[in-house]
């Protein structure tokens, strides 16, 4: 391995620490403070001149500050003769807005692309882009890692696998993601037609796909307002399924989705740790989370040494 370092934004300094544990790396010296008017102010604290660093930043809610943060952080390992910078963003934000849905609607996703080249980043590395097509908007190699593979894995070594479940994709644009899932737990698909009405607005209409008597779990990249995947719960207990298990891999959980959750017959809520839980959502008994931070931090070491990073899916 090279010379490697690797920093932390304040997003989520938890899963960063989990990487570095996972790695063997030490997480790079640097301090993250606010002037009296909230500018951000970044201090590294150690040489980085001809590293190659990574910032680990989830660009979570607060989506501009944490942006922000990441683009100064960028600027600072820039300036201070970093040799190549990989922006680590176990999520990424704006990626639903990914193309142009209405007329003079902006693509947020490849703006934020173009901010991070700006700002100096030569990489990329995220976890579940909301839409593969993203990796072209930056101009620079884009290593897009999976969750389901170790989302299968845990599933499997709890619950098992085989045809007493169905995997369930609350939109036809998922279905490539829980065709991965099932594969890896043996079991059947199906899939729910959902119509969208507007921003954070969906109704759920019909189910395609056999689930009467089985475990239904919905897969999906990211749970927001929790709108859409309280309803697709309700279709597929009204069709039969036993019960009914959620996995994704982003929890947002905006607004009213921790209370919708709560409220909802869904059993259980498998999350990954690309983002924090916070406030209620810490405490909400079906919550659990599945750490991705040992892949992260596996791919890491493999563009440090210039190994493949595919064939860690394969």
């Amino acid at each position: 391995m090279g010379d490697l370092k690797i920093f932390s934004g304040n997003s989520n300094p938890d899963f960063a620490k989990k990487v570095a544990d996972h790695g063997g790396f030490e997480l790079g010296k640097c301090n993250i403070s606010r002037f009296a008017d909230g500018e951000i102010q970044v201090e590294i604290h150690e040489s980085v001149r001809g590293n190659d660093c990574f910032i680990i930043q989830s660009t979570c809610p607060p989506v501009n500050q944490n942006y922000m943060e990441l683009f100064i952080l960028i600027d600072s390992l820039l300036r201070a003769s970093a040799n190549e910078i990989t922006a680590v963003m176990p999520y990424y934000g704006y990626a639903r807005q990914d193309r142009k849905v209405a007329p003079r609607a902006p693509i947020s996703a490849k703006t934020v692309a173009k901010l991070l080249n700006t700002a100096g980043a030569n990489r990329l590395l995220s976890v579940d882009l909301h839409s593969s097509q993203i990796q072209g908007f930056f101009d620079g190699p884009v290593d897009h890692i999976y969750a389901i593979p170790t989302l299968a894995r845990s599933w499997r070594e709890q619950y098992g696998y085989g045809d007493e479940f169905v995997a369930v994709s609350p939109d036809a644009g998922g279905v490539e993601r829980v065709r991965a899932f099932a594969k890896r737990i043996e079991c059947s698909i199906a899939i729910i037609d959902k119509r969208r009405t507007g921003p954070n607005e969906a109704k759920a209409l019909n189910l395609i796909g056999e689930v009467k008597g089985k475990t239904a779990i919905i897969i999906d990249d990211m749970i927001d307002t929790a709108g859409t995947l309280t309803q697709a719960v309700d279709s597929i207990l009204n069709n039969g399924a036993k019960r009914v298990i959620a996995v994704a891999t982003h929890p947002v959980l905006s607004g009213p989705a921790v209370q919708r959750l709560t409220d909802s017959p869904i059993e259980k809520i498998w999350v990954t740790d690309t983002i924090p839980l916070q406030g209620p959502a810490s405490e909400c008994g079906k919550i659990e989370v599945v750490s991705v931070a040992p892949v992260v931090a596996e791919v890491i070491k493999r563009i440090n040494c210039y190994d493949s990073v595919s064939a860690l899916f394969n």
